[in-house]
């Protein structure tokens, strides 16, 4: 990748790593565009992988009475259904019913939500009586229930996704590189031709040309804005949404639950993921971005009384796993600042006086369609050859069927696709390599190694937060094996010991904010 920097100006320039700067890149280079993606820490380091994991229309969208950001939400799951289904699947949603109202109530709501859908449309929504509701949900409240509404969205390893769209852009020629800082932009006639960038494993100081340069780095969108306007106004108002991670028992089936109204007006997801249990959201403006924000005892105690209403068997704090908060870079446009849920989920592309293309809002599941709007406005900025966008109909890295007879059937190694073939291999060809991580986790210890060959991992935050989810799936289980990992990453990158010794401490330090 490094040596891909030299040369003539790129075409494009993306600074940011996450779903919105990967989506561009591959946008962007899909139509021939010759492209650059900076990343300052690791792809998907911030909200990206910290997500509900979900790839959705979003119900409350529709109760709030969004229909256009519903619409297009629903059009873009099913593209993505449909451009990578080793990484997208469908998930049951179960609406547990307490009262006799709400089964038309939410049967109507769900019935527009699948009209919206049209042909792209998962299955449809139908009701359920008290015995089927329990055989979905066995952890379900069954006091007063009366049956329920179940109906269907898809669910992903938004971390994984990340990585697969940054391997899907190399594939067709772009170069991206993480560990790499945007530290101000080049300027000619007040306008921007490139950025200045630092090697942050190296030091090394960059100046890079290109013809446009787009600012994808999510909640940090404002800061890139004042490199190039210092005064520049506020466009985002960020917003913290915090999960929480439990054991299986919590809810064993492969159906998930949707609690349709907590105390604060919004829906509480609890949903199967890789083996465990994920609940969330909330929904807290915070004052400001952070690499690593933290949730607040508070949201957790939210999410616990929340959950608790609807399952028979409560958690308690002392059932997590682990925790985590992402920050969501919502839209000011600057209009007033109130409640964070009452902000637009919808993107913008704003383009500055010297050229500047900023790209905020969105979410996970209209990546692609805010990269299309993003690269369209950007190749009238660079003056670029006129390109279609061929992104819907672009499988996406390692396209595997869902009814490929090779695919595999555990869902840590589903992610990876076509290339699970060739993993399996690697693993099989070292006895090593095939141990498992830890007794707590999926993973082999192979898939160390395979990360920081085939995928770019340089620390062990990134095997254990991003290319596995070791961190959110057992916090503690990823600490104990912290120092096995960093030998292996030591081995393979050429790095000495007290390089692993600070990984283990930084790593640990790190893990620790994951825990109650």
């Amino acid at each position: 990748m490094l040596s891909g920097l030299g040369g003539d100006p790129f075409d494009l320039l993306v600074v940011g790593g996450g779903a919105s700067g990967l989506g561009v890149a591959v946008d962007a280079q899909t139509r021939g565009y010759r492209t650059l993606l900076l990343e300052k820490h690791d792809f998907a380091k911030g909200t990206s992988s910290r997500s509900t994991k979900l790839v959705h229309g979003g119900v409350r969208y529709l109760q709030q009475g969004n229909v256009s950001l519903v619409f297009e939400a629903l059009r873009e799951r099913g593209l993505l259904c449909r451009n990578a289904p080793h990484l997208v699947s469908d998930l049951g949603f179960v609406v547990p019913r307490y009262k006799w109202w709400e089964g038309p109530f939410y049967g109507v709501g769900l019935k527009v939500y699948d009209r919206l859908a049209g042909r792209l449309n998962i299955a449809p929504s139908r009701m359920l009586d008290r015995k089927e509701t329990i055989e979905r949900i066995p952890n379900v409240q069954t006091e007063s229930l009366l049956g329920g509404v179940i109906y269907h969205d898809a669910q992903f390893d938004d971390a994984r996704m990340a990585l697969t769209l940054a391997q899907t852009a190399v594939d067709h020629g772009a170069t991206v590189l993480n560990y790499f800082s945007v530290v101000g932009l080049l300027k000619e006639a007040g306008s921007v031709v490139g950025v200045q960038a630092v090697d942050g494993e190296t030091g090394r100081e960059w100046e890079i040309r290109a013809k446009v340069v787009v600012n994808a780095t999510g909640v940090f969108a404002d800061e890139v804005r004042r490199m190039d306007v210092p005064d520049g106004e506020t466009t985002l108002v960020p917003s913290q949404g915090v999960h929480l991670v439990l054991d299986r028992a919590f809810q064993p089936s492969d159906t998930a639950l949707m609690v349709p109204q907590t105390d604060d007006g919004r829906v509480l997801f609890v949903i199967p993921w890789h083996g465990r249990v994920l609940v969330g959201t909330t929904d807290t403006a915070v004052d400001r971005a952070d690499i690593e924000p933290r949730p607040l005892p508070e949201e957790v105690e939210f999410i616990l009384r929340n959950a608790g209403r609807y399952l028979e068997r409560d958690p308690g704090e002392s059932d997590v796993l682990s925790y985590f908060a992402g920050l969501r870079p919502l839209f000011h446009g600057g209009g007033e600042r109130g409640g964070t849920k009452s902000i637009s989920r919808e993107h913008s592309v704003i383009v500055s006086d010297s050229g500047l293309v900023t790209l905020v809002g969105g979410k996970w599941t209209t990546y692609r369609k805010m990269a299309e709007d993003t690269v369209d406005d950007a190749a009238l900025v660079g003056e670029l050859p006129e390109s279609a966008c061929i992104t819907e109909n672009l499988r996406l890295h390692g396209w595997m069927a869902r009814d490929d007879p090779d695919r595999p059937h555990e869902s840590h190694l589903e992610a990876y696709g076509a290339d699970a073939a060739g993993l399996g291999e690697f693993l099989r060809a070292q006895a090593e390599y095939a141990q498992p991580l830890h007794a707590r986790l999926p993973y082999a210890r192979g898939q160390v190694v395979w990360a920081a060959r085939h995928e770019m991992a340089r620390s062990v935050d990134d095997v254990l937060a991003r290319r596995t989810r070791s961190l959110l799936l057992d916090a503690r289980a990823a600490m104990e094996v912290a120092p096995g990992v960093a030998a292996l990453l030591a081995e393979e990158l050429g790095r000495d010991a007290s390089w692993a010794e600070a990984q283990v401490e930084e790593f640990t330090r790190l893990a620790r904010g994951y825990l109650p």
